[in-house]
């Protein structure tokens, strides 16, 4: 056992330490400080482009690995190359599946250009050229053959008819072949009163003419054909030589495309297949209103959709998916409405967060991502079959009746990158199969990092990041070297630094908020401070309100004198945004009994399960220190006075140790002193968590109710390097006003707080007389006899008849 000094219980950290007078005489930081597994895992899973090697990040909350992260992925990425374009185009042949076009980066939007310039030009000069005196003078040439065949046609028709003793008459319902006799066409009627022979000649004769009738007709029907055929050809070779040069350009600059040069070749076909569309037929008549949009919606399938415009883009994309629904990863299919209805076409497909990210990385966070409908099982699907297909949601659950389009898959080669807390990853490891084939690799953000000399000097770096990148005062060396101190702090550690670089950074917005208020040149010390113990104001309501039920004994708490069975515990209550200490009385009392030892805490189901361990491992510890020879005969309860809330941890198990022996000693234990620390069956004491907090705790209250000069806390001497007191704290150490002494084993607690001699057990196996070690075997012996003696008092009285229907009553009672 030792007291430490006022050295020991803080690290202070000197500017000179540094290397540096203020912030700004430091190079910005470049490379993520602390994390040197996260780094060597980030860049192996970044390097190897094997399948399935995708990184999950781990890391709780304000470590930076966010920032951390991004940042390093921009720095990869500036070395690698730009992927290409994407996008989306009219499918002449299914126009229910547009075809997706790859181009280099930058052409995707140069080919939207030219194909906009093209529908642009062909509006304009196809009518143009259909308006020209050539084509009217080729057109009515062609007419004027095809008119003249058609006449020759009909009138040999007309000859055959008249020598046929027939004529040939055209009406809306049809043709009539009327006889002819003497020049004059028969009537019916008259015809009716004709002798049955002519009558009968006549006939025969009209059937032969209805032959030749009909095969004239169809010889015109071949010729109309023909002469629209021709006409088409003229039409297509006049449209041809209007905008044909305009394909030799697009066929010249896209040549080495294939998919580029396939599709130019569909849009060629189809506007000679659609000329009457450039030429304004067939769109309404002249004077006729029409919405600018249903002017326009016809020539939207020669339009180009870029999904992908990488024409800016230095390096591989990194990009950072922050809500990661369904649409935004994958892409969607929009719909506008025209007349009441929806309707959709290629030119309303989205690109998605994975599309921009195709050939380089994307940073999605796992919560958000797990929490959407669809996504992360898109994601998983996406990664095997290395694609993105867009689609309506509805599809993946068979609900989506109506028809819509069906994109065209675009291959997927991307580095995803997971960031979440360790617990994810451990359950999607453990019960998704499909994780562990997708993401190989694991980087975890660490809490802390080495307070070496390389890192002080890279946390003023980061300093000097941060104010420069938020243009924030620039931080002086006491002030950098108070948030080293707080960085040890947080970290529990005085060889330890904080990697809450969130937090951190926040102490240095709020310092450089008042430096500005009082017009500093620069952030310091007192800056630091003021912002560290405002922070700590704004939360500590509540423990204001317990110490101030300390201090009008609404809470009780003995700080001086001593008593038995009872010891000062101490706890750290949590309230998200603060930890503080709180002290506690915890008391014990025993009887003779087989009870052993009773927590009241678990019995009123207020303890958790580690602070049931911890109070098993007493009884345990009494059996092998007193009672190796002997039956122990004890039934002893342990509380925490006036605790209203669930307790949990091993912390207090010194503490109900040194209270349930000092009851079985009958020894006092002095109240000026506070106790913190785990045990094991062994006797050794064992390191815990929140020291600072419980020992400042005490130390309050104690300032609250008047220190005294032989107050302090007994801790395990385990925790000495975790000891980053308050600096008030602190000035009481080096003044003798409070004090912190360290322990090994319960005996040495046993000794400093009851002031007499443990003792050791001797050859014979007993304890020296006059020690408390005796004193405990004695007590023990003294309750296994009276436990003897009532047994056997209860074996030799026989109970009484009416003994014995009261216990039968009241076992009847008790069933």
């Amino acid at each position: 056992m030792r007291e430490i000094t006022a050295d020991e219980a803080r690290a202070v950290c000197r500017g000179d330490d540094l290397g540096c007078v203020h912030t700004n005489d430091l190079a910005p930081l470049e490379t993520i400080i602390g994390q040197d597994r996260a780094v060597k895992a980030l860049e192996f899973g970044l390097d190897i482009q094997a399948e399935g090697f995708n990184i999950f990040v781990a890391g709780l909350p304000g470590t930076g690995k966010h920032t951390a992260v991004k940042g390093f992925l921009e720095e990869v990425a500036r070395g690698k190359p730009v992927p290409p374009d994407w996008c989306y185009v009219h499918n002449f042949r299914d126009p229910y599946r547009p075809r997706a076009l790859k181009l280099p980066a930058g052409m995707g939007a140069e080919l939207a250009r030219d194909m906009q310039d093209l529908v642009k030009t062909a509006r304009r000069e196809i009518p143009r050229a259909f308006a020209s005196e050539e084509y009217a003078r080729k057109r009515e040439e062609l007419m004027a053959a095809f008119d003249t065949r058609k006449n020759e046609l009909l009138g040999r028709l007309h000859t055959q008819a008249r020598a046929a003793g027939f004529v040939i008459q055209g009406a809306p319902g049809g043709i009539f072949i009327i006889p002819v006799i003497g020049d004059k066409p028969v009537k019916d009627e008259d015809f009716a009163k004709l002798p049955p022979e002519e009558r009968t000649a006549i006939l025969r004769r009209r059937e032969a003419l209805e032959e030749e009738v009909a095969r004239t007709f169809r010889e015109l029907h071949n010729l109309e054909q023909e002469a629209a055929g021709v006409l088409r050809r003229l039409e297509s070779e006049i449209a041809a030589f209007a905008v044909g040069h305009l394909f030799v350009h697009l066929m010249e600059k896209y040549g080495s495309l294939p998919e580029v040069r396939s599709y130019l070749e569909a849009v060629q076909q189809d506007m000679l297949q659609n000329i009457n569309l450039f030429r304004g037929e067939g769109r309404g008549g002249e004077g006729t209103a029409m919405p600018p949009w249903v002017r326009e919606t016809p020539f939207r399938k020669y339009e180009v959709n870029v999904l992908v415009d990488n024409s800016e883009l230095q390096g591989a994309p990194v990009i950072a998916e922050l809500n990661p629904t369904y649409g935004d990863l994958f892409g969607k299919i929009e719909k506008e409405a025209q007349f009441g209805t929806l309707v959709t076409d290629f030119s309303m497909i989205r690109s998605g967060s994975l599309h921009r990210a195709n050939g380089g990385y994307i940073v999605i966070p796992v919560e958000d991502l797990l929490v959407n409908l669809f996504a992360w099982d898109g994601l998983k699907r996406a990664l095997r079959d290395k694609e993105i297909t867009i689609e309506e949601p509805g599809e993946r659950l068979g609900i989506t009746a109506s028809k819509s389009l069906r994109p065209e898959p675009i291959p997927l080669q991307v580095k995803v990158i997971l960031l979440g807390e360790p617990l994810y990853y451990y359950y999607l490891y453990l019960f998704d199969p499909d994780f562990r084939e997708l993401f190989k690799v694991k980087a975890e953000f660490g809490t802390r990092m080495d307070r070496s000399p390389e890192n002080l000097r890279k946390y003023a770096a980061f300093f000097t990041t941060l104010c420069q990148k938020e243009n924030l005062l620039h931080l002086d060396a006491s002030a950098v070297a108070k948030l080293v101190e707080y960085g040890s702090r947080l970290a529990e550690d005085q060889k330890k630094l904080s990697t809450r670089f969130a937090e951190i950074a926040d102490v240095v917005r709020e310092a450089c908020h008042y430096a500005r208020q009082e017009g500093a040149d620069y952030t310091t010390a007192e800056h630091v401070k003021r912002a560290i113990e405002a922070r700590f104001y704004r939360s500590n309501l509540i423990q204001e309100r317990i110490q101030e039920m300390f201090a009008r004994e609404m809470l009780l708490l003995d700080v001086t004198g001593a008593k038995v069975g009872q010891v000062n515990g101490l706890s750290v209550l949590s309230l998200g945004d603060l930890d503080f200490g709180k002290p506690s009385r915890i008391t014990a009392s025993v009887a003779a009994g087989k009870d052993g030892v009773l927590d009241i805490e678990r019995e009123a189901r207020l303890g958790g399960r580690i602070h049931t361990k911890g109070v098993l491992i007493l009884s345990g510890y009494v059996a092998e220190k007193y009672a190796r020879d002997m039956p122990l005969s004890l039934s002893a309860r342990l509380v925490f006075e006036q605790s209203y809330e669930g307790v949990e941890g091993d912390s207090a198990s010194c503490a109900e140790l040194f209270a349930l022996l000092s009851a079985l000693a009958g020894v006092p234990v002095k109240q000026n002193l506070a106790v913190t620390g785990s045990v094991n069956q062994k006797g050794e004491v064992q390191p815990v968590g929140g020291i600072n907090e419980k020992i400042e705790g005490f130390f309050d209250v104690c300032r609250l109710k008047g220190l005294t000069g032989d107050q302090g806390v007994v801790i395990p001497a385990a925790n000495a390097e975790n000891l980053m007191l308050r600096e008030d704290v602190v000035q009481a150490i080096r003044d003798g006003m409070f004090h912190v002494y360290l322990i090994n084993d319960v005996d040495e607690g046993i000794e400093l707080l009851t002031g007499m001699p443990a003792g050791e057990r001797g050859p014979d196996g007993s304890f020296p007389e006059g020690t408390f070690n005796a004193r405990v075997v004695a007590r023990l012996v003294e309750l296994g006899e009276k436990l003897r003696e009532a047994a056997a008092e209860h074996e030799e009285a026989p109970p009484s008849g009416a003994e014995q229907g009261e216990d039968d009553n009241g076992a009847a009672d008790e069933t």
